[in-house]
């Protein structure tokens, strides 16, 4: 099987697995990463085929999904790559990109391995900030049943990926928890460049936010 028919199957099965799901982790979620890696890639050297599948498969089974476990996402990846005859070495590349992609804390470095883990990572991550990053924020927020804002609950700087985890606060304090943080964190030029602008606005929309908050607008 050559490299374009897995791609297609690969993204032919994730869109049939997230199609339709409502937290902001579904599968347009992934096609936008999956179209933001693609262009990233065009700016460095590296494997486009596996910053595709390493894309397509990032969220195959997120922790935040599976009471926390963040061995089952490379753990499925590799059950789907080896159904599509992909070699070892491409699985392993693979497999360490969907372990090391997520967010774990403000306090927690999380470097990736490899130069397309890079590009896949940054593709994730402009996907969470800006516009569409504050859409998906409320999503997951009213997903989880979580307060819009509240006042008296205060954003927390978590140390450990275990103390993120189980972090229930307002969605609001989830911009001072991660998304403000990620415009410093984005690992390839172009990417710093798409942030810089997506996390302006989210700064304009939090000031508009306080201020109806407080009846000033």
């Amino acid at each position: 099987m050559n490299k374009e028919q897995i791609i297609e199957n690969t993204a032919a099965y994730i869109q049939q697995k997230f199609e339709g799901e409502g937290s902001g982790h579904d599968w347009w979620h992934i096609y936008r990463v999956w179209k933001n890696a693609e262009h990233l890639a065009k700016e460095e050297q590296v494997d486009p085929f596996i910053v595709s599948l390493g894309a397509l498969l990032h969220d195959i089974a997120d922790h935040k999904f599976h009471d926390g476990d963040d061995t089952v996402g490379p753990q499925k990846a590799a059950e789907w790559l080896e159904s599509q005859g992909v070699t070892e070495e491409v699985i392993e590349k693979v497999k360490t990109i969907v372990k090391e992609v997520s967010y774990k804390g403000a306090g927690v470095e999380t470097p990736m391995s490899t130069l397309e883990g890079a590009v896949v990572q940054d593709a994730d991550r402009l996907d969470a900030i800006g516009a569409i990053g504050i859409a998906r924020t409320f999503a997951y927020g009213g997903h989880k049943g979580r307060e819009m804002y509240n006042p008296n609950i205060k954003p927390e700087s978590h140390d450990s990926f275990e103390s993120y985890k189980k972090s229930t606060g307002p969605t609001i304090n989830h911009f001072y928890e991660k998304l403000l943080l990620l415009k410093d964190r984005m690992n390839t030029t172009a990417a710093k460049k798409m942030a810089a602008e997506r996390h302006t606005y989210m700064q304009a929309f939090l000031e508009q936010f306080y201020a109806e908050w407080e009846g000033k607008k």
